[in-house]
């Protein structure tokens, strides 16, 4: 039991450090503690991501690292990376998976804040949503990571990846896609079926 729950306090650590970079620009804070990183010497992908994000972090400049952010998710009317997923997944913003989510975050319970701007399917959001879940039944959070964040992760990873503004992401998207990879494999193996998965109000159930 202790194992799990420090998987789960781990899994939460990491989607609200993704979703904290994705968010804002990162604060002089969380460079200094993304530079002193203690890796685990054991060689995997996620070890790979943390020791290129603990470079990046290190060889950042926080005036670069602001032009980098401002390019990559601001620009002028549209930056070089689009972290919404409506974009990803049907091609345009605020298309039907951004209503899904909607109606998915309604049913699990959670509100949006005020002074949130962003639609729901912003990958910041999603990773905060997860990192609340990773104390739900797992197949609650298998089916939310499964609908909402498997079928484009690596479509925004690859377009921060060929981005020609990119240094630091570089690693952020790196962890995207070596953590994002973790999540899929494990959910993935609790698939009892080929059935499309619904979440519902009080648990998750399975309908054709």
């Amino acid at each position: 039991m202790e194992n799990n729950n420090e998987q789960a306090t781990l899994r939460q650590e990491i989607y609200l450090l993704l979703a904290s970079l994705f968010r804002q620009l990162p604060s002089h804070e969380l460079i200094e503690f993304l530079s002193e990183l203690e890796i685990e010497s054991t060689e995997s992908a996620m070890q790979q991501a943390w020791q290129s994000l603990r470079l990046a972090a290190q060889e950042s400049e926080a005036e670069a690292l602001e032009d980098e952010y401002q390019d990559l998710f601001i620009g002028i009317g549209r930056g070089e990376v689009v972290p919404f997923g409506s974009w990803h997944m049907a091609g345009a913003l605020m298309e039907k998976p951004l209503a899904e989510i909607r109606n998915d975050l309604d049913i699990l319970g959670f509100e949006r804040e005020e002074n949130v701007k962003e639609p729901e399917d912003h990958i910041a959001a999603l990773c905060e949503v997860m990192s609340m879940l990773t104390s739900e039944q797992e197949c609650t959070q298998q089916v939310f990571f499964n609908k909402h964040i498997a079928p484009w992760y690596e479509s925004l990873a690859k377009q921060i990846e060929q981005a020609k503004s990119a240094k630091f992401y570089l690693a952020v998207a790196q962890l995207l896609r070596a953590f994002g990879t973790i999540e899929q494999v494990q959910f993935s193996k609790n698939t009892k079926s080929k059935t499309h998965l619904k979440i519902d109000v009080k648990n998750v159930t399975e309908y054709e």
